[in-house]
């Protein structure tokens, strides 16, 4: 029997669905996580097959001792994995360690550093915006003078929109070098103007895309977490066919195999110098984990499939056993915050959109800033359903 390591596999509660998946085709599960098993629910607990509590994870010898104790207890490990932005790097060090499946090491930094995504875009021939890594004043000033105003500035590591800052005029600029955190690389980019749409799915052993799916985020994440607006986006019923071509050049030049990634594109609304014009896609990054929150579930939705399956299926067979042609959807999902106050009550929108909800609840507070404290995730046939449900949630 094949072990596989699960990180934190309790986190968000709807991951115990990889456990389910992963055991459902004949792995082993093994769960390490800092909360204690009492905290768990009886879905994660009975979607492993042993859980081990690590108090201090953010110790990579904590966690290599409790890899040591499945090893021994278990033999070799297949495969261990968190899919979570935040345990990347550790899971690629216990890899390395262990020789498990997978990145490893100092590999992961290719994936995370904004900068160092640039070149696998360049290799697969997709546009991405000019940019420098911020030294001084005077050489932002320069890349100014090149790309004209406005740009952005934002961490060089990190994911979200934390630490953001558009430059619309050189006191923003002054204010950014009293602001910026010193112990932090920042990238700065050439301003783009367009839509955020995003390539997600999941990859085989031969970094073959065997699932995909895209959605539209309408408001920037930015924008969103400067404004504290509801967050919004939707998942499409289908790819459109060119957001395809260059999403899976994408998936072949990031070399990326047996994972759910995520990938982030602009589609111009505006003519850009030296980037492309109107409709044209540009590279934004990768993130290769699924897309965060709850997406995933908004993804089957959508697809009317377990995506959850699919992944365990990719670690399995190096293909997915899912039916593919069931009916799809727009599947949309609208946030609303605890500190605003809306027209109709939540158990209104329930009400009001029955046989429509797929899911509602709350948001752990950790995706909060973003992605506000409560949800609701329905489906629709037409867009035009969408935009009015995301217009009476929002009002």
């Amino acid at each position: 029997m094949k072990n596989f390591i699960l990180i934190s596999p309790h986190f968000p509660s709807s991951y115990f669905q990889f456990a389910k998946a992963l055991k459902n085709n004949g792995f082993r599960v093994l769960g390490i996580g800092d909360a204690p098993i009492h905290e768990l629910s009886n879905e994660i607990i009975n979607s492993m097959d042993e859980y081990y509590v690590c108090h201090n994870m953010e110790n990579i010898n904590n966690l290599i001792n409790a890899v040591k104790y499945y090893e021994y207890k278990y033999g070799p490990i297949s495969y261990l994995e968190s899919n979570n932005e935040y345990w990347l790097r550790s899971d690629a060090k216990l890899r390395e360690i262990f020789n498990i499946n997978g990145i490893k090491g100092d590999e992961i930094s290719e994936f995370n550093h904004k900068s160092k995504m640039k070149k696998y875009y360049k290799m697969a021939k997709i546009k991405t915006a000019k940019y420098i890594l911020v030294e001084d004043k005077e050489q932002v000033l320069k890349f100014i003078d090149e790309v004209g105003l406005p740009i952005f500035i934002k961490p060089d590591l990190g994911v979200g929109a934390s630490g953001d800052f558009k430059i619309e005029s050189l006191s923003d600029l002054d204010e950014f070098f009293i602001k910026k955190d010193n112990n932090v690389t920042y990238i700065c980019e050439q301003y783009i103007t367009g839509d955020i749409i995003s390539y997600d799915g999941i990859s085989n052993s031969r970094g073959e895309v065997i699932f995909q799916s895209s959605s539209i985020f309408p408001p920037s994440v930015s924008d969103v977490l400067k404004r504290n607006d509801d967050f919004f986006y939707y998942v499409l019923p289908k790819v459109p066919k060119d957001l395809e071509e260059i999403g899976r050049r994408a998936v072949s030049s990031f070399n990326i195999k047996n994972r759910y990634f995520h990938f982030e594109f602009f589609r111009l609304t505006k003519n850009i110098k030296g980037v492309g014009k109107i409709n044209d896609i540009v590279g934004l990054e990768v993130n290769i984990r699924p897309p965060g929150g709850f997406t995933p579930d908004l993804i089957n939705f959508a697809n009317s499939v377990n995506s959850y399956q699919i992944y365990a299926d990719s670690m399995m067979y190096d293909f997915t056993k899912e039916y593919m042609h069931h009916e799809k959807y727009y599947a949309a999902c609208a946030s609303r915050r605890d500190n605003k106050e809306y027209l109709y009550s939540d158990e209104e929108i329930i009400s009001r959109f029955h046989g429509h909800i797929c899911h509602f609840g709350r948001y752990p507070d950790v995706f909060s800033g973003i992605m506000g404290n409560r949800f609701f995730m329905a489906k629709f046939k037409s867009k035009s359903e969408v935009n009015n449900f995301y217009k009476i949630v929002s009002k």
